[in-house]
Formats: C-alpha cells, structure tokens, sequence
C-alpha cells in the first residue's frame, strides 16, 4: 500500500511537472509581439471627427515618420518652416532664419530605407541615409561616413525633421483649434479639410504639458546667457496669432497637406520679444518605389576622429603619448615639423 501511493505521488508529481514545461515553453518560444509603431498604425482613426476630439486632434498632429509609414506607405515629404525673431524694443532689424526639410521614405517605418535631409539660411544642415540597415551621415558640405555605432541617432533624426507641424503644435502649447471645410480631393486620394485657428486654453498648465518633459537639471553656478532665454521663452511664451489650413487623408489620418502662419509674444520685465512662424509642408509621391543605393564614395566609420592624431603627426609628437625627460618633465619626444 506504501508504494502504490509513492508511486501515485511520483506520477502526479511528473504530470505537473510537464504542465509547467509545456507552459513555460509555449511562453518562451510564442512568437514576439509587433514593435509599438506597428501596432500604433493599425489603430484606425477617424479623420472626419479631428474637430470633435481633442484627444484625436493631438494624436493625428503628433504623429510621427515611422507610423505614417507604415500607415501611408512610400512617399516623399517637404517642409519649409520659417522663424523670425523681433525685440519691440530694439531698432536693430528682426532676425530670421529658414529651414527646408525633406524626406524620402521607403517601404516599412520601423526598419526601412529612408533618406532625410535638412538645411537651413545659415548654410547650416545635414543628411542621413539609411540602405538596408546601414546608415550613412554627413554634415551639409561634408562626404557621406557610414555610421556603424549608430545606436538609434537616425532615427531621431528623422522624426525631427519629419516632426515640424508637431513643433508648431509644441510651440502654441497645444492650442490649434481644429475647424473641418468638408470633404477634399488630394493626391487623387479622398481627404477631410480643416481650417486652423488659435483656441484658448482650457487649462495654462495642462497645455504647456503637450509634450511631458523631466524637471529640468541646473548646475551649481547657475544656467549660461543662451540657456536662461530659452528657459524664460519656455516658461513666458504667450500665443497670440495662429492661422492656416491642414488636409488630412481619409483612409490613413496622415496629414497630407499643412499650412500655418502665427506669432508668439514673451515678455520679461521691461523687456519683449515676439516670434512670428510660417509652416509649409506636404507629403507627395506616394507608392512611388525607388531604388536604394549606398552613397557613392562614402568614408568609413572611425574609432575616432583624426584630428588630433594628425596634429600630433605633423608636430612628430608619438601617438603613443609623450616621453620623459631625466628631470621628470613631460616633453615631445621629437619637435621636428616634418611638413616643412
């Protein structure tokens, strides 16, 4: 009787046992869940409805390159974005600058091919490629260096340049009234109209939090002269003005057309300064297939930068480091210029 129930014991014991494993195993070797953007872009939204949402409103402006990828497919988007600064105060002229951005996406958000570019009035600017997982960088009158050690850069840096009508949004502290004008044609697509118009505040510290940031680090000797105006901008900035128009797909909710002009006041003390904002963007060439090639000529990916090593070089200085004089100075092991 004693071994019939060890026996009992023993199998019951195996029984569960297997039961674990076969849970366990299924939970280990189920297939992986889709990346969040791929999930995101099977939400359907409801384009005809972006005046009845708020919610809706802030998700289809916010909407990053990735998703609209995903969403809308191939496709090539361009923006022109202008900033023009005044101080009401001061009589020296308004300063202004201009940003052209473009982009030239491929088939998938998340790891496809894509080509971003942008520019500025200060011929300031800078270009990305991504081929096949392979990504490639420059500055605007650099060569193209293939960026190994990437660690996601590409991908911030399309979303930044893709994310200008989500900076506008931003900048008026998510205060674009959404208006619809009916239903429109673009790209031959069906598309929903909406005139923009600047709405007040349902609550000044629920609208600065568009865009949720962690409180803000300062070091011991205080914030330098550029960074305390930016501060007091983010902190003082009032909308005044704000007009235009988006065009916004039917099928997809991305937005295939936007046009927008306002104008931010701040003031601090007896000091005022006013910044006036201009936004063209579109999206065009949708489906288009192209083929992707790696820039001709392009450098490798350093270790690090030659600039210093060469410099050592040109001064006969070892890149091992320095040599030691019998005094225990640390001096050049050869001071001869070899470039003359």
């Amino acid at each position: 009787m004693t071994k019939y129930i060890w026996l009992c014991l023993a199998l019951s014991g195996c029984s569960c046992s297997d039961a674990v494993d076969r849970v366990a195993k299924k939970r280990v070797f189920s297939p992986e869940d889709p990346p969040k953007i791929i999930a995101t872009s099977k939400e359907e939204l409801s384009p005809d409805k972006l005046d009845e949402d708020p919610g809706l409103s802030r998700r289809v402006l916010a909407m990053g390159a990735a998703e609209t990828t995903e969403r809308i497919g191939p496709h090539l988007y361009t923006a022109a974005i202008t900033f023009e600064w005044s101080l009401d105060a001061s009589q020296s002229p308004p300063v202004k600058l201009f940003e052209k951005r473009t982009l030239r996406a491929g088939e998938g958000g998340v790891s496809g091919n894509f080509h971003a570019s942008s520019e500025n009035s200060n011929d300031q600017g800078l270009e990305i490629i991504r081929v096949e997982g392979k990504v490639f960088a420059k500055s605007r009158y650099g060569r193209f260096r293939q960026r190994l050690r990437d660690r996601g850069i590409a991908e911030q840096e399309r979303e930044e340049i893709y994310g200008g009508l989500r900076t506008i949004d931003e900048l008026f502290l998510g205060r674009l009234g959404l208006k619809s004008e009916g239903p429109v044609s673009q790209l031959g697509r069906t598309a929903f109209k909406y005139s923009v118009t600047l709405v007040n505040p349902v609550d000044d510290n629920e609208a600065r939090s568009v865009r949720s940031l962690p409180k803000r680090a300062m070091p011991k000797e205080g914030a330098d002269l550029d960074s305390s105006h930016r501060m007091v901008f983010e902190e003082k900035r009032r909308p005044r003005s704000l007009r235009g128009e988006l065009i916004v797909d039917s099928e997809t909710g991305v937005v295939l057309k936007a046009h927008l002009e306002g104008r931010i006041e701040m003031s601090e003390g007896r000091s005022e300064a006013s910044l006036s904002l201009k936004l063209d963007s579109g999206i065009s060439e949708v489906g288009k297939a192209i083929k992707w090639m790696a820039p001709p000529d392009f450098l490798p990916d350093e270790d690090k930068p030659q600039g210093i090593a060469d410099a050592l070089d040109r001064f006969g200085i070892p890149r091992t480091g320095k040599q030691k004089t019998k005094s225990g100075d640390a001096e050049p092991s050869d001071t001869s210029d070899d470039s003359q």
